[in-house]
């Protein structure tokens, strides 16, 4: 999907290419789901991964994730009508806690090797293309925390039109 000699404007976005890669992936991975007879959605995957971890109140998993908490605590609530969570009260009252159902335990228990196999296809993906994707999307994700997007935007923007030349880079 290179494009030698494409002028910028005909080349698909960073965001355009994200939203690709994260749909084959997605596809990929729902076509294994449906093969072990499961009826389950991609997007539980971070949320049942944190909660495994430890993870147990939406403001754990948000952390554990990078997820915006308004995606978590949708998901959350799917899971809960599919009954693989049940939430709880925590020591404070300020926040439900949020806990594996038998049935979610038992399903994190058949994804358990299923997520292994997917670090590993992630690991083969990697060595194929000859880079370390994962790696530079964190370390992306780490520098826009840094200076958002939208900064990185306005200085460009402010440069033109002072005369100056955008970075090369």
């Amino acid at each position: 999907m290179y494009y030698p000699g494409v002028k910028s404007k005909e080349k698909p976005g960073l965001g355009e290419l994200l939203r690709y890669v994260g749909e084959l992936v997605e596809q990929g991975a729902e076509e294994h789901y449906r093969a072990m007879n499961l009826n389950y959605r991609a997007r539980y995957t971070p949320v049942l991964r944190a909660l495994g971890a430890g993870a147990d109140t939406v403001t754990d998993i948000t952390a554990r994730t990078h997820l915006t908490q308004g995606a978590i605590s949708q998901t959350v609530a799917l899971l809960e009508a599919d009954g693989l969570i049940q939430r709880n009260a925590v020591d404070d009252g300020r926040k439900s806690g949020i806990q594996l159902t038998k049935e979610g335990r038992t399903l994190v228990g058949k994804l358990t090797g299923h997520w292994d196999a997917t670090f590993k296809a992630i690991a083969r993906l990697e060595d194929e293309i000859g880079h370390p994707l994962l790696h530079a999307l964190e370390a992306t994700a780490t520098a826009l925390e840094r200076e958002g997007f939208s900064a990185r935007l306005t200085a460009v923007k402010t440069r033109k039109r002072k005369g100056g030349k955008a970075d090369a880079k």
